[in-house]
């Protein structure tokens, strides 16, 4: 398989004349502060004239004129459903998964789920995410891609039940214990049923015993739709939520993507079993899903992330897109202005989304001792100004964009400098991308 050169070491530096935006539990900002890098964590985050005198020495990057968060982490996504983009819109979710999206996937080759999964990659990484979580298949090209573009990822291989189940549930636990801890630490994996309707309970009952025996994480779409939820009550007399407690899929550790149509039982017991949901703005409206209630999941105590689904369904990779999204959904929604503060889409864009994925000690935050996943916007933009540090939170989610974000850092490695994307080739991968997205069209 053709990869791209990977990623070179990161070395040791310090981030000097920026505004840094930590997102730790004080929500500190910090206007004139200095970030220093050693080993690919941060070292320092703070005033730059408390810097530590053994920091000093360090490589300086500039960042005049930017303004420093964490790393925004997708916590929903099927990366290499950008070779899709735009091939099948307007239709409503179960017509689009059986009638386009399914017999399209099917002709998918690995190599193909490779350059879809680089392709989303670089769109991920220019627009300032730095890890995100990927449920698909062929998994094994698309770790390689992770690996290869140096950005940090959580993988897992869809699963149904249709077909030769047992044979699924083997090779995903395989793709599991081949790249969980990959590529210096930056691939972790879960298992992943793909949902209620394309799972049966028997089948969740292998899952379950696997994932234990294994300590797995599960990652899984739930509660969706009406007609999900409908069937569901038809079948099991229960909702998709409750069904899956019933069935104890909650006793592990579960990151539930959507969770849209759910009710205050639904909601008490994805808060009894700290289920972590990934809420997908983007991608509900697009397919008209329906608006997630999620400041009543946050009130309850649910951890929620923020995911962009994948490029077939939203249609794009921008973590900031989604941010705005999120805030203005649930604004017009509930008809309050006040549903859904700026502060907290940006949390969960980063915090929210390393909760999510079981990765809070290590991301979703500015702080000593985490990985140094950086991403630094440009504020000497036009839709940035007046670019004063009190307008920042607000500046970055209603009013920034992925075009805003200069530089990011995974590891304490330069993925993207200058807005020029360091260890994935674009131009070979759009060549690529639109000779095997017209070979699927046919």
């Amino acid at each position: 398989m053709m990869k791209e050169s990977g990623t070179t070491a990161g070395g040791d530096l310090l981030i000097v004349d920026v505004t840094a935006i930590t997102m730790d539990a004080r929500g500190s900002v910090c206007p004139d502060a200095a970030i220093a890098v050693q080993g690919g964590e941060i070292a320092y985050v703070g005033p730059a004239r408390e810097l530590p005198a053994d920091l000093a020495g360090l490589p300086v990057y500039h960042g005049k004129g930017r303004v420093a968060i964490p790393g925004l982490v997708n916590a929903h996504t099927h990366a290499a459903m950008t070779l899709l983009r735009g091939y099948a819109d307007d239709l409503a979710l179960q017509e689009w998964l059986t009638t386009m999206i399914f017999p399209a996937e099917a002709k998918l080759t690995a190599e193909d789920v490779y350059w879809g999964t680089l392709l989303a990659c670089a769109e991920m990484i220019r627009s300032g995410t730095t890890c995100f979580a990927d449920m698909y298949f062929f998994m094994d090209a698309a770790a390689e891609a992770v690996d290869a573009s140096g950005i940090r990822a959580s993988l897992s291989v869809g699963m149904t039940s249709f077909g030769d189940a047992a044979q699924k549930l083997s090779d995903a636990l395989d793709f599991c214990r081949r790249w969980n801890g990959a590529a210096g630490g930056r691939i972790t994996t879960m298992l992943a049923p793909h949902a209620p309707y394309t799972c049966s309970p028997e089948f969740i009952g292998d899952v379950i015993a696997e994932a234990r025996r294994a300590e797995l994480c599960l990652h899984t779409h739930l509660s969706e739709t009406v007609r999900e939820v409908q069937q569901a009550q038809a079948e099991w007399g229960k909702s998709p939520i409750q069904h899956f407690e019933s069935l104890g899929v909650f006793e592990l550790p579960v990151l539930a993507a959507h969770c849209v149509v759910v009710d205050a039982q639904d909601i008490e017991i994805m808060a009894k079993h700290d289920v972590r949901v990934a809420h997908n703005p983007g991608s509900n409206m697009k397919l008209a899903s329906g608006v997630a209630p999620v400041p009543t999941m946050l009130s309850r105590g649910v951890v929620v992330g923020l995911g962009t689904d994948g490029a077939a369904s939203n249609n794009n990779l921008d973590m900031i897109e989604e941010m705005r999204f999120a805030g203005l959904l649930q604004k017009v929604h509930a008809g309050d202005p006040t549903a859904l503060p700026a502060g907290e889409c940006l949390r969960m864009a980063t915090m929210g989304s390393a909760r999510c994925l079981r990765l809070e000690s290590a991301i979703g935050s500015l702080e000593p001792g985490k990985k140094a996943d950086i991403v630094l916007l440009d504020l000497d933009m036009p839709n940035m100004e007046p670019a004063l540090p009190e307008r920042l939170v607000s500046h970055l989610v209603y009013s920034a964009c992925g075009l805003n974000v200069s530089t990011v850092l995974v590891d304490g490695r330069i993925l993207l400098d200058d807005g020029c994307l360091v260890t994935i080739d674009a131009e070979k991968v759009a060549r690529e991308i639109r000779r095997r997205a017209a070979s699927l069209a046919q």
